[in-house]
């Protein structure tokens, strides 16, 4: 995740004037195959946490990166990626990479390992910004559409939609993708919303992007993390962080059931900084609007995103939201557009662009609340969902060369995909 100047990272990708720091992210939820008990055993089931590392180091080599460090606790394990994080919860798995990794390629020994393990994939949520350097990306992460055609072959037994998110005019949108049966889902009273939040910075502060080079922080990674303020954004949380050479910077922070992570490439032309949390919300004691406002002044970006997504009984939600409504906006920055979009499996997002504010500010929204309809008089823009890639044979030699060097038998992989039988 250090500095990676005009170089070719990743089989099919071409040479970047600079490293990509925008990331996918891959997120897939399992249940086991008889659902019944399922959750008297959520409280002590290993779960996806008794995946092997030999197994969990195959997934990686796949995407093209490996793990740098770890910590865990007694709910979750997490991993500082050479590209980024992963995280591993009985039920649930969180990929995260950046550069030219090619995430998608985890998932055969993912749904293998699982299966092995009696569980069965019940939801699939991918997201990403628009890349920096889209044309550098390997097949088939330069293209949504191709993206999305990879993951509906793998969650064929899920109802699948893909949405485009911000205005299409501009650069930066948000890309995601979920696959759910609504019939799946039942929540319970005591299921609390979950939420998960995704800032992406690009345009960093220089002298704040200065600290996380190795020569300013004297190579520590603890350094860069107290230096930097990072420590203060969520103080309950322990740390995990890690220092690249001879620049960049990623951490997690683990607190009970919560995760946050933070990715930073700080090279001037193409700095761009991530920060996530998944678990926070209403329910805790931290507040949305203050946190954002930490966040961004941490890292001073002059561009900056957020997409909140809360999965759960929606209409319960809403009654206990508190400040998790999603309708920020941070000092010194100003709201330029704005989206809300309902998805399967009982789940919601919004996604807000922002600008560092001026006098001569124009065009200022009023960013939409995550359980508020959207008001048609208002300027804003709207989710589109994504025109699907014809669907093609399995026998695709595009799709078969993208998993060429799996060891995985992918045409019985395939057949078990669609029985529903992962």
């Amino acid at each position: 995740m250090g500095a990676i100047s005009a170089s070719v990272v990743g089989e099919g990708s071409i040479p970047t004037p600079g490293f990509e720091g925008f990331e996918k992210r891959l997120e897939v939820e399992f249940s086991t195959f008889n659902a019944s008990n399922e959750h008297e055993l959520r409280q002590d089931y290993g779960g996806l946490r008794a995946i092997s590392r030999a197994e969990i180091d195959t997934m990686l080599s796949a995407a093209e990166c490996t793990i740098v460090s770890q910590l865990s606790n007694n709910k979750f394990d997490s991993y500082v990626l050479s590209e980024s994080s992963l995280f591993l919860y009985p039920f649930k798995i969180v990929i995260k990479t950046c550069g030219t990794t090619q995430i998608l390629k985890t998932i055969p020994q993912l749904l293998a390992s699982a299966s092995r393990l009696s569980l069965r994939a019940r939801r699939c949520k991918y997201s990403r910004g628009s890349f920096l350097f889209p044309h550098a990306q390997p097949f088939p992460h330069g293209s949504f559409a191709q993206e999305v055609k990879i993951l509906d072959k793998f969650f064929t037994h899920l109802c699948g939609k893909a949405f485009t998110m911000g205005d299409p005019s501009k650069y930066h949108n948000w890309h995601i993708y979920i696959a759910a049966n609504e019939s799946d889902y039942r929540f319970l009273p005591s299921d609390d919303p979950a939420y998960t939040l995704e800032m992406c910075m690009t345009g960093l502060d220089k002298q704040i992007a200065a600290k996380f080079y190795k020569a300013v922080a004297a190579g520590s990674a603890k350094e860069m993390t107290t230096a930097s303020g990072i420590n203060e954004l969520l103080p309950n949380s322990h740390i995990c962080d890690f220092a690249f050479d001879p620049c960049g910077y990623s951490m997690n922070g683990i607190e009970d059931n919560a995760h946050s992570t933070i990715h930073i490439t700080p090279e001037e032309g193409f700095s761009y900084a991530s920060f996530e949390t998944m678990g926070y919300g209403p329910g805790s004691r931290i507040e949305l609007r203050k946190l954002v406002d930490r966040v961004a002044a941490c890292f001073k970006p002059a561009f900056l995103s957020i997409s909140l997504y809360v999965c759960g009984d929606l209409s319960r939600a809403a009654e206990n939201v508190g400040s998790w409504d999603g309708s920020v906006s941070p000092s010194g920055y100003v709201c330029d557009g704005s989206s809300r979009q309902v998805l399967p499996g009982g789940s919601a997002v919004i996604y807000h662009t922002y600008r560092e504010s001026a006098e001569d500010c124009c065009n200022i929204i009023t960013p939409f609340s995550l359980f508020t309809e959207a008001d048609p008089c208002q300027v804003q823009s709207f989710g589109c969902e994504t025109k699907k890639v014809s669907n093609v044979a399995d026998e695709d030699p595009c799709f078969e060369r993208f998993f060429a060097d799996q060891h995985t038998d992918l045409c019985q992989l395939m057949k078990r995909c669609q029985f529903g039988l992962f």
